[in-house]
């Protein structure tokens, strides 16, 4: 498990590209028949995935968690990008295709994931938050399970915004201690997310982008309004952003992208919104 510190505002500021990819993005996240796992001092994420395709794999707590088992006392959500696949908790199993998701809670003890056909594995992407309770586990697919209001069309072609919110875990969808998940796909022609941007003081975020073409790349922003940065993001990387940082992107194409937040709340509106006129 690579171990990743917190980031001190002041310090960001004196990054270099290199330091700022170093601390902030998470490359090769995908690695075949490996389970790889980010732990981010920013409020005690691990951001995690699964390939499996020659095997089963087992997630395993690893000497950093000094825990019996992974969610000794932590929650987690999984969401797939890839071909169908199987996760087993405690003996029962899930069945999973593209983009179906699942929340876990605290105490499940044996967590494996496995591909259904090898040649189109599944690629299973996480989130995992300290938890003080144990919620039930919820299966959710994208298109049967989230309720009318928590899937949400935005924005317009007009301002190249045009997108749809799919808000996995959250109070009133499913319960969790503190860990929210969902996910952003933009329409053909739009090509921004989370502009005017904001940030929200409460809560840090990661984002996973995918279903960005080869060729095609992000720019994703990043700093305090007034010290803004940019990272250049490619297909199935993910960014770290701290409570502090701005959080946005605009791309060479239409992308999607898996939101994860951990903190102090749990309130989606929470946000210190960011006038156009003061980003610098």
């Amino acid at each position: 498990m690579e171990v990743r510190p917190g980031a001190n505002p002041v310090d960001v500021k004196t990054y270099d590209t290199e330091r700022l990819r170093h601390d902030f993005l998470i490359q090769d996240l995908f690695v075949k028949d490996e389970i790889k796992c980010i732990y981010s001092q920013i409020d005690r994420i691990i951001i995690g995935s699964a390939l499996p395709v020659s095997k089963a794999l087992k997630l395993e707590a690893g000497d950093e968690l000094r825990a019996k088992y992974f969610l000794e006392r932590r929650e987690m959500g999984v969401i797939n990008i890839g071909g169908k696949g199987k996760m087993t908790l405690d003996g029962q199993v899930y069945e999973f295709d593209y983009k179906d998701g699942i929340y876990i809670g605290m105490g499940t003890k044996e967590i494996t994931f496995e591909s259904v056909d090898p040649s189109h594995p599944a690629k299973f992407y996480f989130n995992s938050a300290p938890a003080h309770k144990t919620y039930p586990t919820v299966f959710i697919n994208p298109e049967k399970d989230i309720l009318p209001e928590n899937k949400k069309e935005l924005g317009g072609l007009e301002n190249a915004n045009h997108r749809t919110i799919r808000k996995y875990i959250l109070p009133g969808q499913v319960e969790s201690c503190q860990l929210e998940m969902g996910m952003t796909s933009l329409c053909e022609g739009s090509v921004w997310n989370t502009m005017p941007c904001h940030t929200h003081d409460r809560r840090m975020e990661v984002y996973l982008y995918f279903e960005v073409p080869e060729d095609d790349l992000v720019f994703h922003y990043m700093g305090e309004p007034t010290e803004t940065r940019h990272l250049i993001v490619r297909n199935e990387e993910a960014i770290i952003s701290p409570s502090w940082s701005i959080h946005c992107a605009s791309a060479t194409h239409n992308y999607t992208f898996i939101w994860g937040m951990v903190g102090e709340n749990q309130d989606f509106d929470d946000m210190d919104d960011v006038a156009m006129k003061d980003l610098r």
